[in-house]
């Protein structure tokens, strides 16, 4: 399954790494776990786009999820419960904020290969249709530097909310 993933992130060209996560990090159940992370150059790290985990039959004991073999002995039926494997191939809107951050240029997207055709005109290129904002710091770090005086940021109440999905 990891080497699903792989083929297809090499074939949209991004930059990635396959990580074994220590038994530690692990929760209840996964007996093994790889990450592919891929590399956001805004943000200057790698994050996690797919999880590959070996459960074992830890889920599927819980769902009673059997399968019934002959012994080699006799005629009975040995039941066993199936081990699950799971993996996520696509974190929609973290893979497209990746795509989007390793072909971004000062003029647009470079739009990868694999994707054009799904693109109506198949360009290689979509340009930006508005200037971009002067100030270019992320929203994770903006957030970060206003708490940091200890000062949560005021949000509307939940009433105005209400209100406001109301309109």
């Amino acid at each position: 399954m990891i080497d699903t993933s792989e083929e297809f992130y090499k074939s949209l060209g991004l930059p990635y790494r396959v990580v074994a996560i220590v038994s530690g990090a692990l929760n209840n159940a996964a007996s093994k776990k790889y990450d592919l992370e891929a590399w956001f150059p805004f943000q200057g790290e790698y994050k996690e786009l797919v999880s590959c985990s070996n459960c074992l039959d830890y889920q599927t004991r819980e769902l009673e999820i059997r399968y019934g073999q002959k012994k080699q002995t006799d005629s009975s039926y040995q039941k066993s419960y199936v081990h699950a494997l799971n993996s996520t191939l696509c974190a929609t809107e973290r893979a497209l904020c990746c795509v989007l951050e390793n072909y971004q240029t000062e003029d647009g997207i470079n739009v990868p290969k694999v994707l054009q055709k799904y693109i109506p005109g198949q360009p290689e290129f979509l340009p930006f249709t508005k200037e971009l904002p002067k100030d270019s710091t992320s929203l994770k770090a903006k957030g970060e530097a206003k708490t940091k005086g200890g000062a949560a940021p005021k949000l509307p109440a939940t009433g105005e909310l209400a209100d406001r999905t109301k309109k």
